[in-house]
């Protein structure tokens, strides 16, 4: 099939297995030796409008929740309320951010006798914690969970910052190879600055469009936009893994655009893949629909080391 031909179905027809994508341009690690050993497996999730079962993974999308396990809410006194009524008094409920089986990411590592992992936040911006919703993580043995789980739909918050509101999405999780972007030693970008110029000017494109991603992502480099704040664990003192990237923004054009998201007419046999866009109509159906402040991204990190899996999150925008 073209990629002209796929931009026909429809968001709920979007293929939720990995996507293809374009080939790098070049070996980065030949044209960059200095760059050996920063390579980076993630996995990229291409959230697409659609309409995910509490079996599926997804973002956005209806939770697999037990039965006995009451609905998550939200009743912290620093939450800023939107000014539209009715504002109550009452906690708010807390929405499904991200469900992830370990069928379907088989890059992500779960906790021992787990392979489900549900994010969930508050949508609204707290002022103690980054000005940002206030997240949830949960590692759940899928079968067990199941066996007993609730029917129907999730109880919605009865007020709410749009910014943290997501649609439900399907999600096409995609292995593949990043390099550092934000996270890059100051020393070695400057080093590298004037070559990663001279790259742009000879050949077109740009090591930062084509080795690096910001997208809602597992594993890799976080998506930061801007510079890095990486935690230590409260409990070791390591610096904490990254396990995963929500972001505002996905690849609308570029290397990172899927193949069969290429507006129709383009064919990646000839056209190079830093040029590629995609077709207005699929556009449309791109991404969890949250600004998060202002274009920002929610990365959460996770301590191996110490029982329990601790986690944490930074936000930026």
């Amino acid at each position: 099939m073209s990629p002209g031909n796929a931009q026909q179905d429809t968001a709920e027809d979007q293929p939720t297995g990995p996507r293809p994508l374009a080939p790098l341009p070049c070996d980065v690690e030949v044209v960059f030796p200095e760059l050996i050993g920063t390579a980076r497996d993630v996995t990229l999730l291409y959230p697409r409008a659609g309409q995910p079962e509490p079996g599926d993974s997804s973002i956005g999308g209806p939770l697999l929740w037990p039965a006995d396990e009451p609905w998550p809410t939200c009743a912290e006194p620093d939450h800023y309320k939107p000014l539209d009524p009715p504002v109550r008094p009452e906690p708010v409920a807390m929405v499904p951010v991200v469900q992830l089986y370990a069928r379907d990411v088989p890059g992500l590592v779960f906790p021992a006798g787990t392979d489900l992992l549900q994010i969930l936040w508050c949508p609204l911006v707290h002022e103690d914690d980054q000005y940002t919703a206030s997240p949830r993580l949960h590692w759940r043995n899928a079968a067990l969970t199941a066996a007993d789980a609730i029917a129907g739909k999730p109880p919605r918050p009865h007020t709410a910052d749009e910014d943290y509101l997501p649609r439900p999405c399907t999600v096409s999780p995609t292995p593949a190879v990043e390099y550092p972007n934000w996270d890059l030693p100051e020393g070695l970008s400057k080093l590298l600055d004037q070559r990663f110029d001279a790259l742009k000017k000879e050949k077109g494109y740009d090591y930062f469009e084509v080795a690096t991603t910001q997208q809602s992502k597992v594993g890799g480099y976080p998506g930061w936009t801007q510079p890095p704040d990486w935690p230590d664990c409260a409990g070791c003192g390591t610096r904490m893994e990254h396990l995963l990237s929500v972001t505002a923004t996905e690849p609308g054009m570029g290397r990172w655009l899927p193949l069969n998201d290429w507006a129709s007419g383009q064919d990646e046999t000839a056209t190079p893949c830093w040029m590629a866009e995609a077709d207005p109509v699929a556009l449309d159906a791109f991404g969890h629909d949250m600004a998060l402040g202002d274009l920002g991204g929610m990365y959460f990190f996770v301590c191996r080391s110490c029982p329990d899996t601790p986690y944490t999150h930074r936000y930026d925008c």
